[in-house]
Protein backbone atom coordinates (compact mmCIF):
# COMPACT_ATOMS: atom_id res chain seq x y z
CA UNK A 1 0.00 0.00 0.00
CA UNK A 2 1.26 3.59 -0.73
CA UNK A 3 1.54 6.32 1.50
CA UNK A 4 2.84 9.18 -0.54
CA UNK A 5 3.11 11.24 2.74
CA UNK A 6 6.39 9.74 4.02
CA UNK A 7 8.66 12.41 2.74
CA UNK A 8 7.78 16.06 1.41
CA UNK A 9 9.20 16.27 -2.32
CA UNK A 10 10.10 19.92 -2.87
CA UNK A 11 9.41 19.55 -6.26
CA UNK A 12 6.31 18.32 -6.49
CA UNK A 13 3.98 21.12 -6.54
CA UNK A 14 5.97 23.07 -9.27
CA UNK A 15 5.95 19.90 -10.88
CA UNK A 16 2.03 19.35 -11.05
CA UNK A 17 1.72 23.13 -11.56
CA UNK A 18 3.78 22.59 -15.00
CA UNK A 19 1.93 19.67 -16.27
CA UNK A 20 -1.20 21.29 -15.70
CA UNK A 21 0.11 24.92 -17.74
CA UNK A 22 1.68 23.03 -20.23
CA UNK A 23 -2.11 21.49 -20.93
CA UNK A 24 -4.73 23.79 -19.96
CA UNK A 25 -3.24 27.10 -21.12
CA UNK A 26 -3.09 26.06 -24.81
CA UNK A 27 -6.86 24.98 -24.21
CA UNK A 28 -7.80 27.79 -23.04
CA UNK A 29 -6.09 30.08 -26.09
CA UNK A 30 -7.88 28.02 -27.90
CA UNK A 31 -11.52 28.20 -27.17
CA UNK A 32 -13.96 31.10 -27.77
CA UNK A 33 -14.42 34.41 -25.39
CA UNK A 34 -18.07 32.85 -25.20
CA UNK A 35 -16.93 30.03 -22.80
CA UNK A 36 -15.46 31.97 -20.25
CA UNK A 37 -18.66 33.27 -19.33
CA UNK A 38 -19.91 29.98 -18.58
CA UNK A 39 -20.87 29.16 -15.37
CA UNK A 40 -19.01 26.91 -13.15
CA UNK A 41 -20.50 24.17 -11.11
CA UNK A 42 -18.00 24.02 -8.33
CA UNK A 43 -17.94 27.58 -7.73
CA UNK A 44 -21.39 28.79 -7.64
CA UNK A 45 -21.43 32.63 -8.59
CA UNK A 46 -18.09 32.20 -10.59
CA UNK A 47 -17.62 31.82 -14.17
CA UNK A 48 -14.91 30.21 -15.94
CA UNK A 49 -12.91 33.53 -16.23
CA UNK A 50 -13.95 34.03 -12.65
CA UNK A 51 -12.09 30.82 -11.72
CA UNK A 52 -8.87 31.56 -13.79
CA UNK A 53 -8.94 34.89 -12.38
CA UNK A 54 -8.70 33.42 -9.01
CA UNK A 55 -6.53 30.87 -9.32
CA UNK A 56 -3.90 33.59 -11.18
CA UNK A 57 -4.13 36.16 -9.20
CA UNK A 58 -3.44 33.60 -5.85
CA UNK A 59 -0.13 31.73 -8.09
CA UNK A 60 1.33 35.46 -8.40
CA UNK A 61 0.50 36.09 -4.72
CA UNK A 62 3.06 33.22 -4.18
CA UNK A 63 5.46 34.73 -6.77
CA UNK A 64 5.32 37.93 -5.12
CA UNK A 65 5.38 36.46 -2.05
CA UNK A 66 2.44 39.36 -0.89
CA UNK A 67 0.48 36.75 2.01
CA UNK A 68 -0.94 40.44 3.75
CA UNK A 69 -3.57 39.36 6.64
CA UNK A 70 -6.98 37.48 5.15
CA UNK A 71 -5.19 36.82 2.04
CA UNK A 72 -7.00 33.68 0.17
CA UNK A 73 -10.31 34.62 2.41
CA UNK A 74 -13.33 34.81 0.07
CA UNK A 75 -13.34 38.37 0.59
CA UNK A 76 -9.67 38.88 -0.29
CA UNK A 77 -10.54 36.22 -3.48
CA UNK A 78 -13.38 38.53 -5.01
CA UNK A 79 -11.28 41.50 -4.86
CA UNK A 80 -8.52 39.96 -6.41
CA UNK A 81 -11.15 38.60 -9.57
CA UNK A 82 -12.82 42.47 -9.64
CA UNK A 83 -9.32 43.56 -9.77
CA UNK A 84 -9.29 41.97 -12.95
CA UNK A 85 -12.45 43.30 -14.56
CA UNK A 86 -10.95 45.07 -17.21
CA UNK A 87 -8.92 42.61 -18.69
CA UNK A 88 -9.19 40.62 -21.67
CA UNK A 89 -9.45 36.71 -21.35
CA UNK A 90 -6.31 36.54 -22.70
CA UNK A 91 -4.49 38.43 -20.34
CA UNK A 92 -5.92 36.99 -17.36
CA UNK A 93 -4.51 33.61 -19.23
CA UNK A 94 -1.01 35.00 -19.43
CA UNK A 95 -1.01 36.06 -15.59
CA UNK A 96 -1.94 32.13 -15.31
CA UNK A 97 0.52 31.06 -17.18
CA UNK A 98 3.24 33.18 -15.31
CA UNK A 99 2.09 32.05 -12.49
CA UNK A 100 1.96 28.39 -12.97
CA UNK A 101 5.49 28.89 -14.43
CA UNK A 102 7.45 30.65 -11.57
CA UNK A 103 5.49 29.82 -8.48
CA UNK A 104 7.04 26.11 -8.04
CA UNK A 105 9.92 27.48 -6.66
CA UNK A 106 8.58 29.51 -4.11
CA UNK A 107 6.19 27.00 -2.46
CA UNK A 108 9.75 24.37 -2.95
CA UNK A 109 11.26 26.90 -0.26
CA UNK A 110 8.52 27.72 1.87
CA UNK A 111 8.58 24.20 3.45
CA UNK A 112 5.42 22.73 2.77
CA UNK A 113 2.85 25.53 3.97
CA UNK A 114 1.78 26.54 0.12
CA UNK A 115 2.01 23.34 -1.17
CA UNK A 116 -1.85 23.41 -0.55
CA UNK A 117 -2.19 26.15 -3.23
CA UNK A 118 -0.57 23.48 -6.10
CA UNK A 119 -3.09 21.57 -5.09
CA UNK A 120 -5.65 23.56 -5.39
CA UNK A 121 -4.89 25.07 -9.07
CA UNK A 122 -4.51 21.45 -9.74
CA UNK A 123 -8.30 21.16 -8.54
CA UNK A 124 -9.69 23.91 -10.07
CA UNK A 125 -8.08 23.29 -13.21
CA UNK A 126 -10.62 20.35 -12.99
CA UNK A 127 -13.21 22.76 -12.75
CA UNK A 128 -12.72 24.54 -15.86
CA UNK A 129 -11.82 21.22 -17.76
CA UNK A 130 -15.55 19.99 -16.11
CA UNK A 131 -17.70 23.23 -17.58
CA UNK A 132 -15.71 22.69 -21.18
CA UNK A 133 -16.92 19.10 -21.34
CA UNK A 134 -13.17 18.44 -21.96
CA UNK A 135 -11.68 15.07 -20.62
CA UNK A 136 -8.88 15.10 -18.21
CA UNK A 137 -11.30 16.59 -15.27
CA UNK A 138 -9.49 15.74 -12.51
CA UNK A 139 -6.91 13.32 -13.92
CA UNK A 140 -4.69 13.69 -16.96
CA UNK A 141 -0.69 13.72 -16.79
CA UNK A 142 -0.44 15.63 -13.15
CA UNK A 143 -2.73 12.84 -11.67
CA UNK A 144 -0.09 10.87 -9.85
CA UNK A 145 1.91 13.60 -8.12
CA UNK A 146 -2.43 15.48 -7.41
CA UNK A 147 -2.69 12.19 -5.51
CA UNK A 148 0.73 11.99 -3.82
CA UNK A 149 -0.19 15.44 -2.36
CA UNK A 150 -3.70 15.31 -1.23
CA UNK A 151 -1.92 12.06 0.42
CA UNK A 152 0.23 14.17 2.41
CA UNK A 153 -1.97 17.01 2.95
CA UNK A 154 -4.44 14.49 4.63
CA UNK A 155 -1.51 13.28 6.54
CA UNK A 156 -0.69 16.48 7.71
CA UNK A 157 -4.12 17.62 8.25
CA UNK A 158 -4.47 14.82 10.27
CA UNK A 159 -7.92 13.88 8.68
CA UNK A 160 -9.79 10.89 8.63
CA UNK A 161 -7.69 7.85 7.43
CA UNK A 162 -8.87 5.94 4.09
CA UNK A 163 -7.94 2.87 2.42
CA UNK A 164 -8.42 3.79 -1.42
CA UNK A 165 -8.51 1.41 -3.83
CA UNK A 166 -8.20 3.21 -7.26
CA UNK A 167 -9.89 1.55 -10.25
CA UNK A 168 -6.95 3.22 -12.73
CA UNK A 169 -3.67 3.57 -10.36
CA UNK A 170 -1.87 0.12 -9.63
CA UNK A 171 -1.39 0.74 -5.56
CA UNK A 172 -3.81 1.29 -2.77
CA UNK A 173 -3.42 4.48 -1.50
CA UNK A 174 -3.87 5.42 2.28
CA UNK A 175 -4.85 8.97 3.11
CA UNK A 176 -5.07 10.88 6.03
CA UNK A 177 -3.76 10.08 9.67
CA UNK A 178 -1.61 6.93 10.31
CA UNK A 179 -2.07 6.56 13.94
CA UNK A 180 -4.25 3.38 14.18
CA UNK A 181 -6.73 4.98 16.67
CA UNK A 182 -9.27 4.61 14.04
CA UNK A 183 -9.92 2.01 11.51
CA UNK A 184 -9.85 3.48 8.05
CA UNK A 185 -12.70 4.15 6.42
CA UNK A 186 -12.59 2.32 2.69
CA UNK A 187 -13.03 3.42 -1.22
CA UNK A 188 -13.44 1.84 -4.14
CA UNK A 189 -13.73 3.84 -7.21
CA UNK A 190 -11.68 5.98 -9.66
CA UNK A 191 -9.23 8.24 -9.08
CA UNK A 192 -11.18 11.10 -10.51
CA UNK A 193 -13.81 10.20 -8.14
CA UNK A 194 -11.54 10.24 -5.19
CA UNK A 195 -10.36 13.99 -5.89
CA UNK A 196 -13.99 15.08 -6.46
CA UNK A 197 -14.55 13.78 -3.04
CA UNK A 198 -11.52 14.99 -1.37
CA UNK A 199 -12.41 18.65 -2.89
CA UNK A 200 -16.03 18.51 -2.32
CA UNK A 201 -17.45 18.31 -5.96
CA UNK A 202 -20.19 16.66 -7.34
CA UNK A 203 -19.74 12.81 -8.03
CA UNK A 204 -23.05 12.50 -9.35
CA UNK A 205 -23.14 9.57 -11.72
CA UNK A 206 -20.44 8.51 -10.62
CA UNK A 207 -19.49 4.80 -9.63
CA UNK A 208 -17.86 3.79 -6.59
CA UNK A 209 -17.72 2.47 -3.11
CA UNK A 210 -17.53 4.35 0.11
CA UNK A 211 -17.47 2.78 3.45
CA UNK A 212 -16.86 4.03 7.23
CA UNK A 213 -16.73 7.97 6.83
CA UNK A 214 -19.51 10.34 4.99
CA UNK A 215 -18.58 12.18 1.87
CA UNK A 216 -18.55 15.64 3.41
CA UNK A 217 -16.38 14.65 5.86
CA UNK A 218 -13.51 14.02 3.33
CA UNK A 219 -13.77 17.72 1.72
CA UNK A 220 -10.37 19.40 3.02
CA UNK A 221 -11.40 22.42 1.38
CA UNK A 222 -14.91 23.06 3.28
Amino acid sequence: MTSAAEVRDPDLPGRLLTLERDALVPLLRSRPDADFALPTLACPGWSVRDVLAHCSSALIRVVERRFEKGVFSPESNDRDIAERADWTNAQVVDELERGMTEAGPVIAKAGGVLDRVALGEWVHAGDVRDVLGEPGAYAGAGLPDALALLARVTREKGHVPLHADLDDVDEPLLLGEVSGERTPARFIGGAATLVRLYSGRSVKGADFELVGVEAEELNIFG
